[in-house]
């Protein structure tokens, strides 16, 4: 298993076990990304998660998440990016 992989089944457990204790029920989805931001754009990532919510009411997440992938230029294989 990869760092990312075991740093991920870790904060999906925990996460996970704290949020069905206060506020059941939760699940986390099957697959996920990391990606990572420069320090110097902390602040807009602070703001577009205080913000989700409205963001995902003009654009899907699935839209949003294919528009981040192609301004990365990161490749992917729309089959196996939703299932």
């Amino acid at each position: 298993m990869t760092p990312l992989a075991r740093a991920m089944q870790e904060i999906k457990a925990n996460s996970s076990r704290w949020l069905n204790e206060t506020q059941p029920p939760f699940a986390w989805q099957e697959r996920y990304a990391a990606l990572s931001v420069s320090q110097s754009q902390r602040d807009n990532v602070i703001r577009y998660i205080d913000n989700q919510a409205q963001h995902h009411r003009e654009r899907s997440f699935e839209e949003e998440f294919v528009a981040l992938l192609q301004k990365c230029r990161i490749a992917y294989d729309p089959k196996y990016v939703f299932g």
